[in-house]
């Protein structure tokens, strides 16, 4: 996906305007929402670009449109995160890599600022891809995920037709 495109899927007024804001991504791998998201940021910001993967972490640079951009090479499903008290936490074609989203879910809460929400990127599906989408959520079911755990808002951002034919890909805002 292009960057321009990445940047369209997440474009909300929650980013606009607002006094600097620290995310994370979760999964971040090469940076594609990374950056969308840093676009969309206010000026000096900062996203924690988490990914258990090196190679694709070094290709992230450390600024983008005047937001920090701090990367750990951390399995976010294993390891301790590198941050707490955050604005938000973004997860791009990540969450379908977990398994108990629940439970996950209701770990990394504890991270955010109140008032803090989740932006999610996944495939409009519930059939799994194995190795490529093992646990899918569609947004139907993210929808129902996120209200059995207190949350008010789930909202649709954009759709985009994958380029894997699989399935769509949704972008949605998770608020209080």
């Amino acid at each position: 996906m292009r960057l321009d495109e990445a940047i369209a899927m997440l474009d909300n007024s929650r980013f606009h305007p607002a006094p600097k804001m620290v995310w994370a991504d979760l999964g971040c791998g090469s940076g594609t929402f990374t950056l969308a998201l840093a676009t969309l940021l206010p000026p000096e910001s900062q996203i924690y670009a988490i990914d258990n993967n090196a190679s694709a972490l070094a290709q992230i640079p450390s600024f983008h449109h005047d937001v920090r951009i701090e990367k750990y090479n951390t399995d976010f499903l294993t390891e301790a995160l590198p941050f707490s008290m955050i604005d938000g936490i973004m997860m791009a074609n990540a969450l379908h890599y977990v398994e108990n989203k629940a439970a996950f879910l209701s770990n990394i809460i504890g991270h955010l600022k109140e008032k803090g929400c989740f932006l999610v990127v996944e495939y409009n599906t519930n059939s799994p891809v194995p190795l490529w989408v093992p646990f899918p959520v569609s947004f139907h079911r993210l929808t129902i995920l996120f209200h059995d755990m207190g949350y008010k808002n789930v909202q649709l951002l954009g759709e985009r037709n994958s380029l894997y034919g699989h399935a769509p890909l949704y972008a949605a805002i998770v608020t209080e």
